[in-house]
């Protein structure tokens, strides 16, 4: 597992270059055009940057294995890199409506058009490229900082395609005052996308539970060993970072053996480990005759009285 992790500090690098490089081509643009949009448009590429930075150094965190201090290892650490990215969306937002407001104010012809669209139409494709590949690979592995540093590369997407959109209706109709308001509108946007990336990891930072079709599915594995001897209850569920974790009650008769109950939770553990591979799941054996085995906190999971045929 920790090496996979590792492997995945490649989709960083990969989201480094692809900062880079936008990031002059952009810069490029704005310089021949003088477009406050295409300033904001590269205002964002450098936020891009940054966040590729910080995902690269959380990826390498949330790689170091379990050690006396992290037991249950470091993947938390990408919910960090989320929260974070989503900050930096918001500053480059504040950014995009300073400037637009000054365009507003001060409006001025733009130059070299034509230039400055293929150029960042460019960038566009670069941008959408990579972040398709993050996106993919992040849902993969599960990683939340992959998926969101592709949905930024997306964001930025959105905002390169109004961009060049206000361009080319300003150089038609010569209405100046379309390029600040478009990178108002694209401020708006990306403010959008901060709140999002922001609340999807406070999510996971807050141990929530895994997504309802998992905890179904689970609970149907488990109803596949329920029998007028074998019960489970208190299924309990959550999501660390790559990580999921599963923690539920057997219920058994008193009169069994230790070997014959461990032999059983070897069986679910298997199945549900080539259901989900991975899956951390802690099975907890309870006298099924004694009444304080139903005492503890139960989540609503429907499991079935008999096994399914």
């Amino acid at each position: 597992m920790a090496q996979t992790r590792q492997n995945l500090t490649r989709y960083a690098w990969l989201s480094i270059a692809a900062a880079v490089v936008t990031i002059a081509m952009k810069m490029v643009a704005w310089q021949v055009t003088g477009s406050v949009g295409l300033l904001s448009d590269a205002a964002e590429s450098i936020v891009n940057l940054a966040a590729a930075m910080l995902a690269l150094w959380m990826l390498s965190i949330a790689a170091k294995p379990p050690d006396e201090n992290h037991h249950f290892g470091h993947d938390k650490a990408e919910y960090f890199s989320a929260a974070v990215e989503g900050v930096l969306i918001f500053i480059a937002a504040v950014l995009i409506i300073y400037s637009a407001v000054g365009r507003l104010l001060h409006p001025r012809e733009l130059e070299s058009v034509s230039v400055g669209v293929i150029i960042s139409a460019l960038a566009a494709v670069v941008n959408g490229v990579v972040g398709m590949i993050l996106i993919r690979a992040g849902k993969k592995h599960r990683s939340p900082t992959l998926v969101a540093d592709g949905k930024h590369l997306w964001t930025d997407v959105v905002t390169s395609a109004g961009v060049i959109v206000a361009i080319i209706l300003v150089f038609l109709t010569k209405w100046t005052l379309l390029d600040p308001i478009v990178a108002l509108v694209v401020g708006a946007n990306i403010i959008v996308t901060g709140v999002r990336l922001i609340r999807d990891s406070t999510q996971g930072l807050m141990d929530v539970t895994l997504p309802e079709e998992e905890n179904n599915a689970i609970a149907s594995i488990l109803a596949g060993f329920t029998s007028d001897d074998v019960r489970f209850h208190g299924l309990r569920t959550r999501l660390s970072g790559s990580q999921r974790f599963a923690v539920v009650d057997m219920l058994v008769p008193g009169s069994w053996t230790v070997q014959r109950s461990h032999n059983l939770i070897e069986e679910v553990h298997s199945a549900l480990e080539e259901a989900y591979p991975g899956l951390d799941i802690q099975i907890h054996l309870e006298p099924i005759e004694d009444p304080r085995a139903y005492g503890d906190f139960e989540v609503e999971v429907p499991i079935p009285d008999s096994p399914t045929q």
